[in-house]
């Protein structure tokens, strides 16, 4: 079926000035950022409406505002060129020597736990082979896959994955992490339900660490008193050596945090604080993607990260 668009007209030039339009909300300034003179600029904009039959902004004297058809297009463009700029990237490594190129997504636990050892000695046995490494909260870790974003998923089990092929992959432990000296301190396990008059200090929104909290939290008809949100396990660190509020970490990522900040830790005697972490290969992955998803699984690995950890 031929394309209802002129695709002589339909270039990656075009496609990135659009998106910069919608990011910068000036033509100007996009066409700056792409290098392009202003009356060029605008005539691709207008070329690009043409060819898709569509108002892509709205343009006022403050600048110019995505139209719904511009808002598609800016989503769907930004993953053009970020396909492009993967190509060039990879054809780039193929002269170099590099066969293959793979895309793992991998929640936060997964990567302060256990990913690292793991990768490098795939890297070691698969020098054709390269594996690029994106950070993200387990749930945006199984949309990346299902979106064709990501070619392997590493993440904590919960998301929903039944449409994807999913393994086992290791099991790691939450801890109550506190300042030395906070009442709660103690070696004994605490239930989490005793902790919930605490301020609490947490992932972002869709980690499934503080899906987690919050689903225990109104287990037992109490709302989590959620003081901050930051990025990473090193961050809650120092917001919880500096008396801002508790948290919850896994265990294996947290220790070295402890030890360096001078914090204290307690197990929870909850059942949700041990938790399991997968790993989700789509359906039509290839050999490549199978061999990593069965290399970072096998039993004999899980042993040598238990090992180096131990180290």
């Amino acid at each position: 079926m031929p394309a209802p668009y002129n695709l002589a007209r339909f270039d990656f030039v075009s496609v990135r000035l659009a998106v910069a339009c919608a990011q910068t909300g000036s033509l100007t300034a996009a066409a700056r950022d792409c290098n392009i003179v202003l009356a060029a600029a605008s005539r691709r904009i207008r070329e690009l409406e043409s060819a898709l039959g569509d108002t892509l902004f709205e343009r006022h004297s403050r600048g110019l505002v995505p139209t719904p058809a511009g808002r598609a297009f800016v989503r769907h463009g930004l993953v053009l060129l970020r396909e492009m700029d993967d190509l060039v990237a990879e054809l780039a490594d193929i002269r170099q020597g590099v066969a293959r190129h793979i895309r793992l997504c991998a929640s936060t636990a997964a990567i302060n736990q256990f990913l690292p050892p793991l990768l490098a000695r795939y890297a070691q046995r698969h020098a054709d082979v390269r594996v690029d490494v994106e950070e993200q909260v387990s749930e945006l870790v199984v949309v990346a896959l299902r979106e064709g974003r990501a070619d392997i998923g590493a993440f904590v089990a919960g998301p929903y994955t039944r449409d994807l092929q999913v393994t086992g992959f290791r099991t790691d432990e939450l801890v109550l992490v506190l300042p030395q000296r906070h009442p709660l301190a103690g070696r004994a396990p605490i239930a989490f339900v005793e902790t919930l008059d605490e301020q609490w200090i947490s992932l972002t929104s869709g980690a499934a660490l503080l899906q987690q909290q919050h689903q225990a939290a109104l287990a037992a008809g109490r709302k989590l008193r959620l003081r901050m949100q930051v990025r990473s396990f090193d961050a809650v660190g120092h917001m919880v050596a500096s008396g801002l509020g508790i948290a919850v970490l896994p265990k294996l990522a947290c220790l070295p945090i402890i030890r360096a900040m001078k914090l204290a830790w307690r197990p929870l005697s909850d059942a949700w604080a041990r938790r399991q972490l997968q790993v989700a290969i789509r359906a039509d992955a290839d050999a490549a993607i199978v061999a990593l998803r069965d290399f970072l699984c096998a039993p004999s690995q899980n042993a040598k990260t238990a090992s180096s950890r131990r180290k």
